[in-house]
């Protein structure tokens, strides 16, 4: 029973810490691994996650071909 909650526990903080590139991908960003490697690398910070958290929830600007 203790290694199930301790389970459950983790994977809850896993997908919460991992959101922002939850979503980007969800979302089919331009930047995902961007965002991934900012989640990942700054994300402990919360001000890197909350900036990966914008960034992955932004609609992307389409790209003007010239």
């Amino acid at each position: 029973m203790d290694a199930l909650v301790l389970f459950l526990f983790f994977g809850v903080v896993f997908v919460i810490y991992f959101l922002p590139s939850i979503i980007a991908l969800a979302r089919r960003k331009r930047d995902r691994t961007p965002i991934f490697l900012l989640n990942l690398f700054l994300g402990g910070t919360m001000v890197g996650w909350v900036v990966a958290l914008v960034w992955a929830s932004k609609t992307d600007v389409p790209m003007v071909v010239r």
